[in-house]
């Protein structure tokens, strides 16, 4: 394992350094209070994904009302906190579970996001039942804004320096710090956040924008979120042949032989296909709570 690092160190002085860039986890301190990157990442998905969704609910057939949007917002940022840091706690370090107080810390990071989206998803069905709304019908609108915040989360990811690619000598390589054990020369690497936060992001983004915008997707409850979850589960699965392994799976079938977030990957994608395949039979005439007249 050593031996390939090190050769692929060797041609690492012709790339860029990481820590030439500039970048820090802290936007500023400020006393005892500091603002990282990570934090603002979260608040702009969900306040830019708030700005765009409340765009959706302005056209015929929204599934709610513009008032309703606050209260999703509210149900799906707790679905996100919780189903995240659950989620991480579930899939990637369950070590955890005997130190209840470290599953508090969320400021050390640790999130996943496949508990993130059903966290979310879980909020959500609870919001729309208590308001008498299609649930499945908001989780389309939903998968619309989600792309936001997995380019401004990954970016972020970038800006700390964490979740690093496997070594690599394409040009665009770059050398982060402590990717290796002390006293070996650091290799260049994929920067696979930035792969992330462009499948996942821009990507995702302007296919569900097409389908929104150019097609009737959404007057087929389950289309536009099938899309959503195939779209990520694919991009998600691409580039982890392009990401590190995480450390705690070192020399384990989810290093060697796949990923855990391939493995989580593949229910999403079954899932994914499955809506987008039976979203046709669902279309009915929808009498919109909002965005004008009714479509059939």
């Amino acid at each position: 394992m050593i031996l390939p690092q090190m050769i692929a160190a060797a041609a690492a002085t012709s790339h860029i350094r990481f820590e030439d860039l500039g970048l820090h986890p802290d936007v500023f301190s400020i006393g005892f209070f500091t603002l990282r990157w990570y934090s603002l990442a979260y608040i702009a998905g969900i306040v830019i994904g708030w700005w765009y969704l409340l765009k959706l609910l302005d056209q015929p057939g929204a599934p709610m009302a513009r008032r309703h949007a606050d209260d999703l917002v509210f149900y799906a940022t707790l679905g996100i906190i919780l189903g995240g840091r659950i989620g991480y706690v579930l899939f990637y370090a369950p070590d955890m579970i005997l130190h209840p107080l470290r599953i508090l810390r969320l400021w050390d990071g640790g999130m996943s996001f496949h508990g993130g989206v059903i966290g979310t998803s879980l909020a959500i069905i609870f919001f729309a039942r208590k308001s008498g709304l299609n649930w499945l019908r908001i989780h389309d609108y939903v998968a619309c804004v989600v792309p936001f915040g997995l380019f401004f989360g990954r970016l972020a990811n970038f800006v700390n320096g964490e979740l690093w690619g496997k070594p690599a000598d394409v040009p665009w390589a770059i050398v982060f710090s402590r990717t290796v054990p002390s006293g070996f020369p650091e290799p260049a690497r994929h920067p696979s956040q930035l792969y992330e936060a462009g499948l996942e992001g821009i990507a995702l983004f302007a296919i569900l924008w097409f389908f929104f915008w150019r097609t009737d997707a959404r007057y087929q409850p389950g289309k536009l979120v099938g899309i959503f979850l195939t779209g990520y589960g694919l991009a998600r699965f691409f580039v982890e042949f392009f990401r590190e392994p995480d450390s705690q799976f070192a020399g384990t079938f989810f290093a060697t032989t796949i990923h855990m977030g391939q493995l989580l990957c593949l229910p999403m994608i079954a899932g994914g296909l499955y809506l987008v395949a039976t979203a046709p039979r669902r279309r009915e005439r929808v009498e919109p709570i909002a965005g004008g007249a009714s479509v059939a």
